[in-house]
C-alpha cells in the first residue's frame, strides 16, 4: 500500500449509517463521518451508536467531525427556506456539525439565491 504523500495523512471521511460495520469503521479510522438523512431522531440514534463504538475502540468521540448529507429544498420561489433552516437546526441539536446537500431546483436561480440570502446566513449561526 503506497504511503500518503501528505504528512500528516489526508483526513478520512466515511459515509453511511450502517450500525455494525460502517460506524465501527468510523470509530476506528475516520476523522469525520457523513450520515445520510434529514430525520433528526435517526441521526441522533446513529451518533449514539457511533459513541458506543468509540467507547469500545478507546477513541474520543469528540475527535470525529459529524456531518449529514441530505436533499435540500427551499421551494421554487424560496418560500420554504425557513423550514430548511429549522430542519438544519434540529439536525444540529441531534449532533450534526455540518450539513452537505443537494439543492433541489438549481435549474432556476431563485432557489440558489434563497440559499445564499436566507439559509446559509441563518445556518451559520446554528
Amino acid at each position: 500500500m503506497p504511503q500518503a504523500l501528505q504528512k500528516p495523512r489526508p483526513r478520512i471521511m466515511v459515509g453511511g449509517g450502517g450500525e455494525k460495520k460502517t460506524l465501527r469503521l468510523v470509530a476506528k479510522y475516520a476523522d469525520a463521518c457523513n450520515i445520510p438523512g434529514m430525520d433528526p431522531g435517526a441521526v441522533q440514534h446513529k451518533l449514539d451508536i457511533l459513541r458506543q463504538h468509540c467507547e469500545r475502540e478507546g477513541r474520543n468521540y469528540d475527535d470525529i467531525e459529524k456531518t449529514v448529507i441530505t436533499v435540500m429544498n427551499v421551494g421554487r420561489d424560496g418560500s420554504q427556506a425557513g423550514e430548511l433552516v429549522e430542519q438544519l437546526g434540529l439536525l444540529r441539536e441531534a449532533g450534526a456539525q455540518a450539513a452537505l446537500g443537494a439543492l433541489i431546483g438549481v435549474e432556476n436561480i431563485t432557489p440558489i439565491e434563497a440559499m445564499g440570502k436566507h439559509v446559509i446566513p441563518q445556518a451559520a449561526r446554528l
